[in-house]
């Protein structure tokens, strides 16, 4: 499993695409094109192996086009436009901001052709002033997992205590609904003490953590709306021998291991690799004349030591079923 992390790290931040069973030239409604954010970020790796192992198994030919970075939202647009002038049968987008990919996406509206969103959303109103239909939206429902989060705290907790949060980057849209979730499971059952950002570093997290332990050494527990800063946090907790649960989301390998070994108490794991996936064949389903659902959530699971070395084992897939109508579609 590393060592394939490792190798999908490898590869150029600008992929000009896997061919598989290729399409006629008369007939695109196998092709697509498929522009995500940058390939510095597993998670992200992970959904562009997702998009190329699907099309493999059904035979599609997709062109995959990555932005240099997660700050490259003009480059990653300038991708997109080159690829729009293309003939493919669908467009999977998953946009670095709600908004950078609008522009680039009027052409692919103005020759009727499908876009599915993956992950990050376009934004509804801009992307109807501009005459831009979105046949459909597969991502994480992040109040939902942030309310699977908050529920763990409260079995792991029934006689209550202080918790602490730490969020994402100040405005993030998924780092606030996970947040929401969260304080939603646990509806005043427990004492949100403190609320800090940490903007998505694992040693921002931990100094935060450490700070908010030395103002409360009684904390029983933290919640941090990714991984890497529950890391840090579990790192802040274990040098001040504290005995405070640590609940993360994403369901990074890091994370699984560390839930396996002892350390990290649980992570809501969510699937980048099922949301790639489930994009490259919802692209099909269109293309094919089937009318989408307008929103998709992908699987998100619970990860405690219970099932972690499973979830080691069967990673990036889920280690269960799941339902997907696009599949199903793609079957009659």
């Amino acid at each position: 499993m590393i060592k394939s992390v490792h190798a999908l790290a490898m590869g150029t931040a600008l992929l000009t695409g896997m061919l598989a069973a290729p399409a006629t030239a008369a007939d695109s409604s196998k092709k697509v094109a498929a522009v995500i954010k940058g390939l510095d970020n597993p998670f992200f790796q992970y959904m562009r192996q997702g998009i190329d192992d699907r099309a493999k198994e059904l035979g599609a030919e997709v062109n995959v086009q990555a932005a240099a970075g997660m700050g490259d939202s003009t480059g990653q647009a300038d991708r997109l436009s080159a690829v729009a002038m293309q003939d493919y049968g669908c467009y999977l987008v998953n946009p670095i901001s709600v908004s950078n990919l609008v522009q680039a996406l009027v052409p692919v509206a103005q020759k009727n052709a499908p876009i599915v969103n993956i992950d990050s959303v376009v934004d509804p109103a801009q992307a109807e002033a501009a005459g831009i239909d979105i046949d459909t939206y597969i991502g994480t429902d992040n109040v939902e997992a942030g309310r699977m989060a908050g529920e763990e705290m409260l079995r792991l907790l029934p006689d209550g205590g202080k918790v602490a949060l730490i969020a994402g980057v100040v405005g993030d849209v998924g780092s606030n609904a996970r947040i929401k979730g969260f304080e939603e499971a646990i509806g005043g059952k427990l004492e949100v003490v403190q609320m800090v950002s940490a903007d998505w570093d694992r040693e921002k997290a931990l100094t935060a953590a450490d700070t908010i332990l030395r103002a409360h050494p009684d904390l029983a527990g933290f919640f941090a709306a990714n991984d890497i800063m529950a890391l840090g946090a579990q790192r802040a907790v274990m040098s001040a021998g504290s005995s405070a649960k640590v609940i993360g989301l994403d369901g990074i390998t890091d994370a699984l291991q560390s839930v396996a070994d002892g350390q990290l108490t649980a992570t809501v794991s969510q699937y980048p690799y099922v949301i790639g996936a489930m994009g490259l064949e919802a692209c099909l389903a269109a293309a094919a004349g089937n009318d989408l659902p307008d929103n998709v959530n992908a699987p998100v699971q619970l990860i405690t030591k219970d099932n972690a070395e499973t979830a080691l084992k069967n990673f990036p897939r889920p280690a269960e079923d799941y339902p997907d109508p696009f599949r199903d579609m793609l079957q009659q």
